[in-house]
């Protein structure tokens, strides 16, 4: 019998119940309650469920007690700027090496392919004014990481210049852009800028439509803008083209995100490659989301992400995308005094410069409503929210190239 108790108290000792018990396993404990949430977050409430949900069984994978389903020291460390190679291949498992295509950014730029893929750039070409509103927007990075680097002058937090440069690149509301920067930049901080990025976007109709609100008067709200001209077949395959030239002769950092952005859009505007651009914008994206997802959530440990580090990445995230959001506002709102009467911009589709795609170019379109049943936006907002998603990267691409010299 006292054999029998034995073996029961030595299974209970190497359970995972057991190791909650131990110094610092509760943290593990709030962890995956976190990662619950998010889950919750993502089936119910549907916020981003394509990569909330992966990446939140990721975080719960990763801080079940004792199941070494990543070990993140061989990726991050005090004065480690390389993974671990040999460590790696001897004792990694599964997710180790999957991770490698985070640490490698290699996931993101095939995100940003199954993007081109996806995305109609005929609303920012028909109107090439857009692209100043997309690029208006891209204050809230610059704007933040001024900030960030202010307090720490200060004293106030103790981010370097690149954990400061990749926690403002939140502010662009994208999501793969986020985790590519802060995997070159600030590695240890990656799992929290990750699930800060995605959380915002996620919280676009949530955020945004006050601001848009209180920036706007009520004339401004119910202005109408002339349609846009139809663009020729021609124009949509010379801009991907023309699009890569010169945003990678300005901004060679960017190469990797803006070059397969175009790649992809060339892809589907040729006509000539339908099967690579369904194959792109299908199994190949939806494949790399997966991996992306899981990857990033099992790299938010307990001791990596329970900090301090990480509510004052959340606050200035979202100080991030609240600037973000009104710089493209008030540019509109300034840009309109010197436009002729004929041509100017309904103030709404400046939140749309974010690259939150679709969400944003659909916001200005139910914020319009509200006041103005006839008054269709979706179109005019998708020029500036294209035009976003090409200025983070390009954002992205500036910080990056700035710090690694």
């Amino acid at each position: 019998m006292t054999q029998f108790i034995d073996t029961l108290v030595g299974i209970f000792q190497s359970s995972g119940f057991a190791q909650f018990g131990q110094p610092g396993g509760w943290l593990y404990a709030v962890m995956i309650c976190v990662g619950c949430f998010l889950l919750y977050l993502a089936i119910v409430k549907e916020f981003e469920p394509l990569i909330l949900l992966p990446m939140a069984f990721g975080m719960i994978l990763a801080n079940l007690p004792g199941s070494g389903v990543i070990h993140m020291q061989y990726f991050v460390g005090d004065g480690l700027e390389h993974p671990m190679w040999v460590e790696i291949l001897n004792n990694g498992g599964l997710a180790d090496m999957l991770y490698m295509g985070v640490k490698l950014g290699i996931y993101p730029p095939l995100i940003f392919l199954g993007i081109g893929t996806m995305t109609d750039f005929a609303p920012l070409i028909s109107n090439p004014k857009s692209l100043l509103l997309g690029a208006a927007a891209q204050f809230g990075i610059f704007g933040t990481y001024m900030g960030a680097r202010l307090l720490a002058a200060t004293g106030l937090v103790d981010f370097t210049q690149k954990q400061s440069a990749a926690i403002s690149i939140i502010g662009g509301a994208d999501g793969p852009t986020a985790i590519f920067l802060s995997s070159k930049l600030a590695p240890n901080l990656m799992g929290a800028i990750a699930v800060s990025a995605y959380s915002y976007m996620a919280l676009v109709p949530v955020i945004q439509p006050p601001i848009m609100r209180l920036l706007t008067t009520k004339k401004e709200r119910v202005m109408r803008m002339a349609p846009p001209r139809k663009v020729s077949h021609t124009e949509k395959v010379m801009f991907p083209i023309i699009g890569l030239l010169l945003t990678c002769f300005l901004v060679p950092s960017g190469l990797p995100l803006l070059g397969m952005l175009f790649f992809g859009n060339l892809l589907k505007e040729s006509g000539v490659t339908r099967r690579l651009a369904e194959t792109a914008r299908g199994p190949l994206i939806d494949t790399i989301t997966i991996l992306l997802g899981l990857t990033v959530g099992a790299s938010t440990q307990a001791s990596e992400f329970l900090t301090w580090d990480s509510i004052k990445i959340f606050l200035l995230g979202a100080l991030s995308f609240i600037i973000a959001t009104a710089s493209g506002v008030l540019f509109v709102k300034i840009f309109n005094l010197i436009l002729p009467k004929h041509k100017r911009i309904n103030p709404l589709i400046g939140n749309a410069g974010v690259s939150a795609v679709p969400d944003s170019a659909r916001i200005s379109q139910v914020v319009g409503l509200e006041y103005d049943p006839t008054n269709y936006l979706l179109m005019h907002a998708m020029g500036p929210n294209v035009a976003g998603v090409i200025g983070s990267a390009v954002a992205a691409g500036i910080l990056l190239g700035f710090l690694s010299m």
